[in-house]
């Protein structure tokens, strides 16, 4: 017995000793709680509006005052016309749009009612739902604030959700599914590839050959560009024939920035099999290093106007924030390269670093 309990010892002092166990048994699951516990919430906050009111009268500052006091909205810009309200949809500088019809408070004097519109982006149905009904929410109270039993006012909200009028969940999800199932397929098989060239020790037999390194890597994953694009292909189909999500923009565009989000996956599988020297390894960091951020930081299905500051730095450095951002802007509202130039700049910057980074740190010389 006393032989028992010196090795159970024995191995406590090795697990101890180890900081990179130490690291997976204590850091990892604090981490993730935390992680969890400021991404998971219902709440929103500072979520961004326009506001179109062509009465500017006291009643319909009050409202305007009230809802942007309620630490739920911030006003991103007020509106000269109501059809500017499209486009700060589609430039994506506005979750919501406020509308008041004109004469606001002498109709609700002279009749007792008064309409607002309340326009939501459908693209993220769940998002909408909420700021609607948060929106609708403070009017109501308002409402009940300067009701009285000889005079009642009715404020009638008018709601209209854009780009998904149904609030099909699908229509958040195959996007966000689209740009998981392309970086995950993308850079797994592309830093499994190079790895196993590595712990089967032919990759001595590549570096002796004539080829250059940056030719032996695009040598490698070039195949899997197409099959990855074929992929893209297949989702693209099955979301559009069996799920119902419209591809209301340029299928050529829609297939161009597939294509580029996929050579930028592939990159980074390429920089991953550099640092690593065995597939198990690989998978790891694709796997987890990649999925969990996939889905939690970019917006996929967690607003990330509801997150700590620090979090929002950091879903800012995650291209499938970008690459979904791309994808709902021309499947669901039908948006051409004009309002989506400048995240297509930031996926082929990420592209560029991931390849540079990659031939840098590409060893042609095996230890």
């Amino acid at each position: 017995m006393n032989r028992f309990w010196a090795f159970v010892t024995k191995e406590f002092y090795h697990i101890i000793r180890d900081y990179r166990t130490l690291l997976i048994l204590f850091g990892l699951p604090a981490i993730q709680l935390l992680l969890f516990g400021y991404v998971i919430t219902n709440e929103i906050k500072d979520a961004k509006i326009a506001i179109y009111d062509p009465s500017k009268d006291v009643v319909t500052r009050k409202i305007s005052d009230k809802i942007l006091s309620s630490g739920y909205f911030i006003l991103e810009r007020n509106l000269s016309h109501v059809s500017e309200a499209g486009d700060a949809f589609r430039y994506g500088e506005v979750n919501l749009v406020l509308v008041y019809e004109p004469d606001f408070a002498q109709k609700l004097e002279k009749t007792g009612k008064a309409h607002i519109q309340i326009i939501g982006d459908a693209s993220d149905p769940n998002t909408a739902n909420m700021l609607v009904n948060y929106a609708s929410g403070i009017i109501n109270n308002y409402l009940i604030s300067i009701n009285s039993e000889k005079l009642p006012y009715q404020i009638i909200p008018e709601v209209r959700m854009m780009y998904n009028g149904e609030l099909k969940g699908v229509f958040m999800f195959v996007p966000g599914l689209m740009a998981m199932l392309l970086t995950l397929i993308s850079a797994l098989m592309t830093s499994l590839a190079i790895t196993k060239e590595k712990e089967l020790g032919t990759m001595e037999l590549l570096l002796v050959s004539p080829l250059r390194p940056g030719q032996i890597i695009i040598g490698k994953v070039f195949p899997y560009v197409f099959l990855a694009f074929i992929d893209a292909i297949i989702i693209i189909i099955i979301g559009n024939t069996v799920f119902g999500v419209p591809v209301r923009g340029s299928v050529f565009l829609l297939l161009a920035e597939s294509l580029l989000y996929i050579c930028m996956a592939l990159s980074l599988g390429i920089l991953i099999s550099s640092i690593t020297s065995s597939q198990q390894i690989a998978m790891m960091i694709s796997l987890v290093a990649l999925m969990l951020p996939t889905i939690l930081l970019s917006g996929f299905i967690f607003p990330i106007e509801n997150m700590p500051w620090i979090l929002q730095v950091l879903c800012y450095m995650m291209p499938p924030k970008y690459f979904i951002s791309i994808i709902k802007s021309i499947m669901l509202q039908g948006n051409s390269l004009v309002f989506v130039w400048k995240e297509t700049l930031v996926v082929i910057g990420f592209t560029t670093v991931f390849l540079v980074m990659s031939v840098k740190k590409f060893n042609v010389r095996l230890a």
